[in-house]
C-alpha cells in the first residue's frame, strides 16, 4: 500500500513539474549573466562559442539521448523552431559527445523523432554543460541578443503549445 502511494506521489510530482514547465516555468534572473566561453562543435565539425550568436535570441537546449523527457519533447522542438525561427528565435540542441559515434549517427537519431532541420551541436565531455552547472536534462538556457544568459527552463515542456510559444515571445520582448 505504501509503495502505491509513493509511486502515485512521484507520478503526480513529475506531472506537476512538466505542467509548470509548459506553462511558463522559466527561471528568469534579476540580472543577466555572462556566458561561458568554452567552444563546442557544430554538426559540420567546426567549433563555436555561445557568444558567437550575439544579436540573436538563443535557446540552448542541453539534452541527452538517454533522457526520456528529452526524447518526448524532440518533435515539439521542431514545431517550435518552425514557428519561431522567422521571428529571430534560434534553437540550439546540445548533447554530450560521449553519446554519439558520429555526427551522422546523431542526425539519423534526431530524424527518427521528426527533427530534420534543427541545428545540433556536440558538447565535448559535457564541459559546456558543466560550465553552466547543468547536470540533468533537459535544461534550456535562455540567452539575450547581448550574448548574456537571462534565465533557464529546467525539465521538459510541450514546445509546440501556443502558451509556451507566447511565453518565450514575452521573455524575448522583455529581456531579449
Amino acid at each position: 500500500m505504501i509503495k502505491y502511494f509513493v509511486a502515485a506521489f512521484i507520478l503526480l510530482s513529475a506531472t506537476f513539474a512538466v505542467a509548470q514547465a509548459s506553462q511558463g516555468g522559466a527561471n528568469i534572473f534579476e540580472e543577466p549573466r555572462e556566458l561561458p566561453t568554452r567552444e563546442f562543435m557544430r554538426s559540420d565539425g567546426t567549433f563555436v562559442k555561445l557568444t558567437d550568436f550575439k544579436d540573436e535570441f538563443v535557446i540552448a537546449l542541453f539534452w541527452s539521448r538517454h533522457c526520456g523527457p528529452c526524447l518526448s519533447e524532440l518533435n515539439t522542438l521542431q514545431i517550435f523552431a518552425d514557428k519561431t525561427h522567422a521571428d529571430g528565435i534560434k534553437l540550439l540542441l546540445i548533447s554530450p559527445s560521449n553519446e554519439w559515434k558520429s555526427v551522422d549517427e546523431q542526425k539519423e537519431f534526431l530524424a527518427r523523432f521528426g527533427v530534420n532541420n534543427l541545428e545540433f551541436y556536440i558538447d565535448k565531455a559535457s564541459n559546456l554543460a558543466a560550465d553552466f552547472g547543468i547536470f540533468t536534462s533537459p535544461n534550456a538556457v535562455l540567452i539575450n541578443r547581448a550574448g548574456q544568459e537571462i534565465g533557464r527552463l529546467r525539465g521538459s515542456a510541450d514546445w509546440s503549445d501556443e502558451r509556451v510559444i507566447e511565453y518565450i515571445y514575452k521573455i524575448k520582448a522583455l529581456h531579449g
